[in-house]
């Protein structure tokens, strides 16, 4: 019977070890990461619906037209475009940093450490955080007022993201009380 015991003891430890903080920081991660990198391909495959989002709302041609802010507008294609490939390629890099802050979290289940996988998933994050919360809410939805638009209006998706970012970061650097002794990093 002890033998059962200490099998089943063993077998419970192992599934509660998946309710653990660091496990919670790798789910968030990679959920984060599987985003980016979906946004990414989306992005790349199909080019010219958000190509047309972008110059949308840069050119301010759904807005209101208010003169006192159409000064801000920017037609120039080629800048529009511009604009949307260096929001491609943030999106590509913020992907490839939150791809490799997953896999530093998986290592660091089995090594008890998370100090890298913390670093990594802070930079990927806050790379999202600076996408969604300054370049669209703040400056697509402010400065381009993409808020008065019926049309082009991103600001509720760039909400839910900056949402999901800031809250995985915060999971992310809540100290974990289940680390092996010596593990400084929390």
């Amino acid at each position: 019977m002890a033998g059962g015991g200490e099998r089943t003891g063993t077998r419970l430890e192992r599934w509660l070890r998946l309710g653990t903080l660091p496990v919670t920081a790798t789910v968030l991660t990679g959920t984060v990461a599987l985003y980016m990198t979906l946004v990414a391909f989306g992005n790349v495959t199909d080019f010219g619906t958000n190509q047309q989002f972008v110059q949308h709302v840069l050119a301010m041609d759904t807005t209101f037209k208010d003169p006192d802010l159409m000064w801000r507008a920017i037609e120039s294609t080629a800048v529009q475009n511009a604009v949307y490939l260096a929001i491609i390629l943030w999106e590509i890099l913020t992907a490839g940093v939150l791809l490799l802050a997953t896999w530093l979290w998986v290592a660091g289940l089995r090594r008890g450490t998370h100090v890298r996988a913390r670093r990594a998933s802070t930079i990927g994050l806050v790379m999202v955080l600076l996408l969604f919360g300054l370049g669209f809410i703040a400056i697509g939805g402010e400065w381009f007022a993409m808020w008065q638009s019926s049309d082009w209006n991103g600001l509720d998706a760039a909400a839910r993201n900056v949402m999901l970012a800031a809250f995985t970061l915060v999971v992310v650097h809540l100290p974990s009380r289940s680390r092996p002794e010596g593990d400084a990093d929390g």
